[in-house]
């Protein structure tokens, strides 16, 4: 029991980890790459990037007041365990968004030679005079910072909680769902005084990259795979990939050509636990015969939940 607890505890700690990561890249990306070209990103900094352009008003702050709001839908719908991550991710982007800030802010000053400053923004711009470039680069580096914090169960707010509330319920990805809200976010740049085209179509671009990185990382992070394993050892092989927290299906076989009758283990995991069992079952019988498979969903305990709702009895 003692020993359960400690694992849970350790994969919080994890998450935390990991979590605090992703918002770290997330926070990288915005005000190294974005804010000081004057581009507009998705989720609810692009939508704080619209406000400071437009009045100054620091995005950072933006963000943690309209957070404070979404946070009771979370709390109602996503539950508690989510609410107290996706409260932890909003502070803590808030704190990442400003301390980048500073440290961008001092680099410029202290080395004004090397850095073009925005007037408009006061942060200096580390690829000089090339929007694009910086576009693609903080385009990708919060696609896989955010892509992080879903991995691990958490939510830096914003329209990540309604692209989550979503996602809980419909079966469309996290990426499909915020692209169709940051559209609108995306397209009210064009109101400012100095909207253009220009910034329009990059922030687009922002957008689309931002996604697609963000649906890869995660469905490379859920990746499952499937075991056929038959050997004569089955059943020490089972126990040790059962003491892995990970189920063990037996099924009875016939070997055609022999018809001699023998066991056949099925086993689901992730398919970052490929290695340790492949390990499992080599120190145990390396002549045992194992077929590996992708597998495109599994649902259930220690897997994603199913989102289709079922239909009402008439």
């Amino acid at each position: 029991m003692q020993s359960l607890k400690r694992q849970a505890l350790f994969q919080e700690l994890h998450d935390y980890v990991l979590i605090t990561l992703g918002l770290l890249f997330y926070s990288i990306g915005l005000v190294c790459f974005i804010l000081p070209y004057n581009l507009v990103t998705g989720g609810l900094a692009g939508a704080g990037a619209v406000i400071y352009y437009a009045s100054g008003f620091p995005v950072e702050n933006t963000i943690l007041i309209v957070n404070v709001l979404l946070l009771a839908a979370a709390v109602k719908v996503l539950g508690w365990r989510f609410c107290l991550k996706t409260i932890y991710g909003v502070f803590m982007m808030s704190f990442l968004i400003r301390m980048t800030t500073e440290v961008m802010v001092y680099l410029g000053q202290t080395n004004p030679d090397q850095f073009f400053i925005n007037p408009t923004s006061h942060l200096p711009q580390i690829v000089k005079d090339n929007s694009f470039m910086s576009c693609i680069l903080g385009a990708s580096i919060e696609g896989i910072g955010i892509g992080m914090v879903f991995l691990n169960n958490g939510s830096s707010g914003g329209t990540d909680i309604i692209a989550a509330i979503i996602n809980k319920y419909k079966d469309v990805t996290l990426g499909q769902t915020m692209m169709l809200v940051d559209i609108i976010i995306i397209t009210s740049s064009f109101l400012l005084p100095d909207g253009s085209i220009d910034r329009l179509l990059y922030g687009y671009c922002t957008l689309i990259i931002t996604n697609l990185l963000l649906d890869y990382v995660v469905d490379r992070g859920r990746q499952s795979v499937q075991f056929l394993i038959f050997s004569q050892r089955y059943d020490e092989i089972a126990s040790a990939i059962n003491e892995t927290h990970r189920g063990v299906t037996v099924l009875n076989g016939q070997g055609w050509y022999t018809k001699q009758e023998r066991k056949v283990l099925v086993v689901l995991a992730k398919k970052r636990e490929s290695t340790n069992i492949f390990r499992i079952i080599q120190n145990i019988d390396p002549n045992a015969f194992v077929s590996q498979s992708k597998v495109i969903g599994v649902f259930g305990d220690g897997f994603d939940k199913i989102k289709v709702k079922a239909k009402k009895k008439e």
